[in-house]
């Protein structure tokens, strides 16, 4: 066979495969899940951020403005957006309780797509491990991640714990072996742990910043491991879901240099408010407890001094344009393959994340700045191309949205609602208000519902683990982000907004969560 034979040959192979899956009628799905990435984007209207890639997809889709996650942390989550179920159904509230062992029947979006045909491959973070077993095998019908490895540049191991400084290794086993003979479970005395953890200058350090290629970390080899996969996926006659996790911005800020330097840290800003919201109850904020002994330079107790806050901005921020330049190697490779007119891109980070607001740091919280999620949906055809929408939305409305538009049955189990008419028309409302939760003390359960204005929070005395739904409520919030945008005063006492908190009420009764006994 001469050259101009096989290449006609390898034409026509092509074009029968994208006619074979054009006639099947179903879209393939870029499914793009970022590891707490709050709305710190250009697109969304931040400043000082440099995020072009992302920004780029949201002028080809939707923004979602409005949109909240269902519980500001990782495991609860991605559980939830991928059941398209709240945690009160899926009963995931923690980063121990495994998904199909408490919820047996548990059907997720990808596992659901299969049975319709779909190809459905992951990599990176999409469940979070802890939450389910071996990577949730009954949602993918190909090993998930395989083949990452190759990935990485010649002369690199993949990272340890993220890190590539060999001292961080040497440094944690000579902390396990001093845990060992010192007979220290942090468990059973917290004193003990601290005072060994400081023993060692970097068992976990915050950030890292070296001079080495983007695949040099685990973000830069899923992206390359993204596109090869998409290129095996065109040649096959299934549409495709291809899941792509992304870790950073999630803590340790490990990110190549190139990505600090687009930053000046001596500019860059504090939060502007970091105190308690006067009126809140204490509990509903907390100490930035995930990085407290547990990251190298933190300070284990006490204030968190201005230049921490500024490292910490500053780590976040690089990850983010990190990971903003490894998404745009994915939707570059996607246009090159010539699928973008028939593919829906969902780009998602998976819960919010506070930086120095309220003097918090990390997610974990019923605060705007926790449970308000980005959210972007590129869906080709849809009426508003490159429009950004106030209407409240929710990460349990993915699952939905999706079978909408790749035309397919909408499970009856599932609890979200289907987003299209506002990828039609972003005026559209398809609810109130979003809803999200939060617990606290095993003992107490935070509700929040966001409309466009104001920001509802109602904490119930209920043992959730139990599996209770209803109690006693044990104090209640209310922020105006009109008057006041940083959550400076609780106004639920308020006898102004006495009408505000009883639309609330309203929506709760109706919605069968925060009911009172």
């Amino acid at each position: 066979m001469n050259k101009k034979t096989a290449l006609s040959a390898l034409v026509m192979l092509f074009l029968g495969v994208h006619l074979c899956r054009a006639a099947s009628g179903k879209p393939n799905i870029l499914f793009i899940a970022v590891d707490d990435l709050k709305p710190l984007l250009g697109c969304y209207g931040s400043e000082g951020i440099q995020s072009p890639h992302i920004d780029k997809l949201a002028a080809q889709g939707m923004v979602f403005l409005n949109n909240s996650c269902q519980q500001a942390v990782c495991g609860p989550s991605r559980a939830s957006l991928m059941t398209g179920t709240y945690p009160d159904t899926t009963r995931i509230y923690d980063l121990r309780t495994k998904m199909r062992e408490v919820v047996p029947e548990t059907l997720t979006l990808p596992e659901h797509l299969q049975q319709f045909g779909y190809e459905t491959v992951g990599c990176g973070k999409i469940f979070d491990n802890r939450c389910v077993v071996d990577l949730d095998v009954p949602s993918w019908s190909q090993p998930f991640g395989e083949g990452r490895g190759r990935f990485f540049p010649e002369g690199f191991q993949p990272p340890y714990k993220g890190f590539l400084d060999p001292e961080v290794e040497v440094q944690n086993r000579a902390f396990q072996a001093y845990l060992r003979e010192n007979h220290i479970n942090r468990r059973r005395d917290e004193a003990a742990y601290e005072k060994a953890f400081l023993r060692f200058d970097k068992i976990r350090p915050l950030d890292e910043c070296k001079d080495v290629p983007d695949n040099a970390y685990i973000d830069g080899a899923t992206a390359l491991w993204a596109v090869n996969k998409m290129e095996e996926l065109a040649k096959g006659e299934k549409p495709f879901f291809l899941a792509v996790g992304f870790t950073k911005p999630h803590l340790p800020f490990v990110a190549p240099k190139k990505y600090w330097d687009l930053y000046d840290r001596d500019r860059i800003e504090l939060a502007k408010f970091r105190k308690k919201p006067e009126g809140a109850p204490d509990y509903a904020v907390h100490d930035s407890g995930e990085l407290r002994g547990s990251y190298s330079g933190f300070p284990v107790h006490g204030p968190i001094p201005d230049e921490m806050h500024r490292r910490l901005i500053h780590g976040y921020r690089a990850c983010v344009s990190y990971t903003d330049a490894q998404i745009g190697k994915v939707l570059k490779g996607l246009e090159a393959l010539g699928l973008q007119d028939n593919t829906i891109v969902v780009l998602w980070g998976d819960h919010g994340w506070h930086l120095g607001d309220h003097e918090m740091f990390c997610k974990h919280s019923n605060y705007e700045q926790a449970v308000r999620s980005p959210l972007i949906i590129s869906a080709p055809q849809r009426k508003a191309i490159g429009e950004k929408t106030e209407s409240p939305s929710e990460f349990v409305d993915i699952f939905p949205t999706l079978c909408e538009l790749a035309d397919i049955p909408i499970p009856q189990r599932v609890e979200g609602k289907s987003l299209v008419p506002v990828l039609d028309d972003p005026g559209v409302e398809v609810r109130e208000a979003a809803l999200g939760q939060y617990p606290r003390d095993e003992d107490k359960m935070g509700y929040t519902l966001r409309d466009k204005r104001y920001r509802y929070v109602k904490w119930m005395k209920l043992d959730y683990y139990a599996g209770e739904t209803t109690g006693l409520m044990d104090s209640h919030e209310l922020y105006d982000y009109q008057t006041d945008p940083l959550e400076t005063v609780n106004l639920a006492e308020n006898p102004e907004y006495a009408e505000v908190v009883a639309t609330f009420e309203r929506l709760f009764k109706e919605r069968g969560v925060a009911q009172e006994r």
